[in-house]
């Protein structure tokens, strides 16, 4: 079975079409989300003046990101930015588990050319760590739980109701969250409750 996949797009608009090109990334938000497999989707600007346009979209999976990347309502949704000058500085597209522990690019726009720089990934050991941290508890309250209720549950209706319950909780809740308070862990900095002590 494939994995969802999530594309994150930069692109650099000059300023003076702010109110053209949010109506722009709305219609295109909502030409995507007609399509079979759609997730979800959303833009941010890293600030008010900010010449950058952070777009993010998720699908089910590879088929049908590409259902709609080559659709003819996303060639049309595309060319109707033809006239504000938007230039498409960067495209990620992230599946699998090393997408949690990816660090986001940060992409540098000149008037020449764009250029953009990822962080690596977390040693393997790191990104086990993080798993056996959020599956332990989860493995260990769903036996607790189970027990309790169903106490002669065959092992393998045990683990098949397990699994149905910990995949989501682990790829939505729980591995985003704690991937994301480990931060610092990942980076090779020093734990928050250290910092500024030796200013």
């Amino acid at each position: 079975m494939s994995a969802p996949v999530t594309v994150a797009i930069t692109r650099h608009l000059p300023g003076g079409h702010e109110e053209e090109m949010t109506a722009w990334l709305n219609a295109g938000i909502a030409l995507a989300e007609r399509f079979p497999g759609f997730l979800g989707a959303g833009w941010v600007r890293p600030e008010v003046d900010s010449p950058e346009w952070h777009m993010l979209y998720r699908f089910a999976d590879r088929s049908a990101l590409d259902a709609w990347e080559h659709s003819s309502q996303r060639q049309w949704w595309r060319s109707s930015a033809a006239g504000l000058g938007v230039v498409e500085a960067r495209v990620e597209r992230r599946t699998g588990i090393e997408g949690w522990f990816d660090a986001p690019s940060s992409t540098l726009l000149d008037d020449d050319a764009a250029a953009a720089t990822s962080s690596a990934a977390p040693p393997r050991y790191k990104q086990a760590v993080t798993i056996w941290s959020a599956f332990f508890p989860l493995s260990l309250a769903a036996a607790l739980v189970l027990g309790a209720v169903a106490p002669g549950l065959p092992v393998v209706w045990r683990t098949l109701l397990t699994t149905l319950v910990m995949t989501p909780l682990m790829v939505y809740v729980v591995l985003p969250r704690l991937t994301a308070a480990l931060g610092w862990w990942y980076a090779g900095d020093p734990p928050p409750w250290r910092r500024g002590r030796s200013a």
